[in-house]
């Protein structure tokens, strides 16, 4: 398909996101592609690794098409949304779970189902133009794609932190919380990805690393203001914190959806304590089936992304108001819940 380049060089298997002009936003066609390939290149014996980037300065992948699951859920198909994300959080699963080692190229944005295209592999690397978030809350969405998963991880409250304010990391900052590995200067990547190609050894990326050009911000206010409870006693904790980086996560909060904000905190947290991804992928297809149906997403897209008047008329009027009952409807089992019986 155009939107993306799959073939195999030497020893490599090799998938190019190829819609720079949409920031390389996914569509279901090219999860289908890209999970049925990886799929097929599991007992290909031509294939030692696969190499997984793309094209564009601007982004390896801003995340899923929303624009395109938003037209289709007003036009009155949210099965064709729905049916997205089952596919799109099968092959996150896929990735974190492929036998041929998977090494991921991330550079510019890498956001939302972006992460959850290239923060699962077996072998992430980022490069200085590199902006890593997941910022779906200010949607009306939850993190997703295997996001709460990799959040919970992420050191100490960080996973909170970066869940509720979508705020992004550069190089440095995704390696501290564990959303790439190592860092190679973009200059380099031609070459580092000739030598993979050539020898299908993952080793090659150990010599070309280098130390991130940006500096570890100083992060201590998170751990005291994202520790608290819940959302309303985080925002109360960032007003008493006077870094510039706590005001911008309180004007975050403030401008996301309440209920999303309330759902992911429980994400982060829930994966934090029963750690895993597919359980991860299970909670998160029930809270984004519900942010479709009954929460905030259609009204978040038009706001941010269709109308982009920044005036998102939420379900509940801060995160104070949002009724613990709406939060255990969005986490609860679903009849079309994911079956990872069929699944990798």
């Amino acid at each position: 398909m155009s939107d993306l380049r799959i073939r195999i060089e030497g020893r490599a298997g090799r998938i190019t996101l190829a819609r720079p002009g949409a920031l390389n936003a996914l569509t279901p066609g090219m999860a289908e592609a890209i999970d049925a390939t990886l799929a097929g290149w599991a007992g290909e014996d031509a294939v030692a690794l696969v190499i997984l980037d793309a094209e564009g300065p601007r982004a390896f992948s801003a995340g899923g098409d929303v624009t395109l699951l938003w037209t289709a859920a007003r036009d009155g198909d949210p099965g064709l949304v729905r049916a997205f994300w089952r596919t799109e959080y099968r092959l996150n699963a896929r990735l974190a779970l492929s036998p041929k080692p998977v090494v991921a190229f991330l550079h510019g944005f890498v956001m939302g189902g972006g992460v959850g295209l290239g923060c699962h592999a077996a072998h992430r690397i980022a490069g200085e133009s590199v902006q890593v978030a997941m910022p779906e809350c200010a949607i009306g969405l939850v993190p997703d794609a295997g996001g709460s998963h990799l959040l919970a991880r992420a050191p100490g409250r960080m996973g909170e932190w970066l869940g509720l304010t979508g705020a992004r990391m550069g190089p440095a900052l995704a390696l501290r919380a564990g959303f790439a590995d190592r860092f190679v200067p973009e200059a380099g990547w031609p070459a580092l990805i000739g030598r993979l190609a050539a020898t299908g050894d993952p080793a090659a990326i150990a010599a070309a690393a280098a130390a991130p050009p940006d500096p570890l911000p100083d992060l201590a206010w998170v751990g005291r203001a994202f520790g608290a409870a819940e959302v309303p006693a985080i925002r109360a904790a960032l007003a008493a914190e006077t870094a510039p980086a706590a005001a911008a996560a309180a004007a975050a909060i403030d401008a996301a959806s309440p209920l999303a904000l309330a759902v992911a905190l429980r994400l982060v947290r829930a994966a934090r304590a029963a750690p895993g991804l597919r359980p991860a992928l299970t909670r998160e297809y029930r809270a984004t089936a519900h942010a479709l149906e009954e929460g905030d997403f259609l009204e978040g897209v038009r706001a941010r992304i269709i109308d982009r008047d920044r005036r998102p008329r939420w379900r509940d009027a801060s995160p104070a108001a949002v009724p613990a009952a709406a939060v255990a409807a969005a986490l609860a089992p679903r009849p079309d819940d994911l079956d990872w019986e069929e699944t990798p």
